[in-house]
C-alpha cells in the first residue's frame, strides 16, 4: 500500500470519444517543486545529451536552482540529436546533476538541431504510455533500471502515425501531433481543467485508459492540457461511443491504494514504487512518504 490521500471523483467532462473525470483531494498542499516546463523555459534546469556522441535512452539534466524540479512521465522533450519522452516521473534535487531515463520518439534523426532540449506542449498518448509503463516496470522490477523497449516505442509511434494518416521525414511523434493540432486543441478546449482538481481519470470510447494523481491542484492545472493532448490522439482513432460510470472510476482510483506495489530505486530524488496487475501498469513517486505523482495505465 502506498501513501495515497483520500480522493473524490468529480463529474465527467466529455468531448467526442474522450471523457475526463476530475479527481479532488480532501486536503490541499502547495507543491515543493517546480515543473520542468517552467525550469527549462527560464534556464534554471538544462537538459542535454549525456555526451557529444549522445545516448538514446539517457539525457543529462542539471538543476541549477534551489528547488526540486519535476519531470512527468510521458512528457516530450524536443531538440538536440532527437526528440525523447520521459520513461517515468523524476524529481531532480536542487543544485544536482543526474541522468533522465528517456525513449526516442523520432527514429529517423540522429543529428543536432540544438544543444539543449526544450519542453514540448504535448505528452504521450495512452497507447504509447502503456508501452512505456509496461516495459519500464518490467525492467525496474527485474533490477534493470528505467529502460524501455525502444523498438516497441518506435513501433507505436509509427502505428499511430499511419493510423491517423500523418507523415514525417524523421518518423517524429511531434509531426503526427502537429498535423492534428486543430483537433487536439478542440479536445483541450472542450475538456478544460476543472478548478481544484489534483488529478484526472481518462476514458476513451468507454474504456478507462489512465489515472494520474498529483499532490497539488497547481501541478495538475499546468499538466492537464498536456496530458489531454496525448489522449486526444487515441480518441481520434476510437470508434466506440460507449461511456463509463463514476463508480468504475472510483474503483480504479482505489487501485492506487490496493495495487501490489513493490519498491524500486527512484530515478532521481524521492521514492518510487511500481506495480503490475491484471488491469493496470502502475507507478507512484513519493517524497518523504508523501505523494508527488501516482499513475495507472490500462493493460
Amino acid at each position: 500500500m502506498v501513501a495515497v490521500p483520500s480522493v473524490r471523483v468529480g463529474s465527467p467532462i466529455t468531448h467526442d470519444k474522450l471523457t475526463v473525470f476530475p479527481l479532488y483531494l480532501e486536503s490541499r498542499v502547495s507543491p515543493h517543486y517546480r515543473l520542468s516546463e517552467e525550469a527549462l523555459a527560464d534556464g534554471t534546469a538544462v537538459v542535454e545529451e549525456v555526451s557529444e556522441g549522445g545516448s538514446v535512452p539517457n539525457l543529462a539534466v542539471d538543476n541549477k536552482g534551489d528547488t526540486l524540479v519535476l519531470f512527468v512521465e510521458g512528457q516530450e522533450l524536443r531538440g538536440a540529436k532527437q526528440n525523447r519522452v520521459l520513461n517515468t516521473s523524476v524529481l531532480i534535487a536542487a543544485k544536482a546533476k543526474t541522468v533522465l531515463p528517456v525513449s526516442c520518439v523520432e527514429q529517423g534523426r540522429w543529428r543536432y538541431v540544438s544543444k539543449q532540449f526544450a519542453s514540448s506542449e504535448y505528452y504521450s498518448s495512452s497507447k504509447l504510455r502503456k508501452v512505456l509503463k509496461k516495459s519500464v516496470t518490467d525492467s525496474t522490477l527485474s533490477g534493470g533500471g528505467h529502460g524501455s523497449d525502444q523498438s516497441a516505442v518506435w513501433g507505436e509511434v509509427k502505428r499511430q502515425m499511419n493510423s491517423l494518416g500523418s507523415t514525417s521525414d524523421t518518423m517524429a511523434m511531434a509531426d503526427t501531433m502537429t498535423s492534428h493540432k486543430p483537433t487536439i486543441d478542440r479536445h483541450i478546449a472542450n475538456v478544460a481543467y476543472a478548478d481544484g482538481a489534483a488529478g484526472l481519470a481518462v476514458a476513451v470510447g468507454g474504456k478507462l485508459v489512465s489515472v494520474d494523481l498529483f499532490d497539488a491542484p497547481e501541478t495538475c492545472k499546468k499538466v492537464w492540457p498536456r496530458i489531454i493532448s496525448g489522449m486526444a490522439m487515441d480518441a481520434m482513432e476510437e470508434q466506440n461511443t460507449a461511456t463509463i460510470s463514476t463508480a468504475d472510476v472510483t474503483s480504479a482510483v482505489e487501485s492506487l491504494k490496493t495495487e501490489p506495489w513493490q519498491a524500486v530505486p527512484a530515478a532521481g530524488a524521492g521514492e518510487e514504487q511500481r506495480s503490475e496487475s491484471a488491469r493496470w501498469h502502475g507507478s507512484v513517486l513519493t517524497l518523504n512518504g508523501n505523494l508527488v505523482h501516482g499513475s495507472l495505465v490500462a493493460v
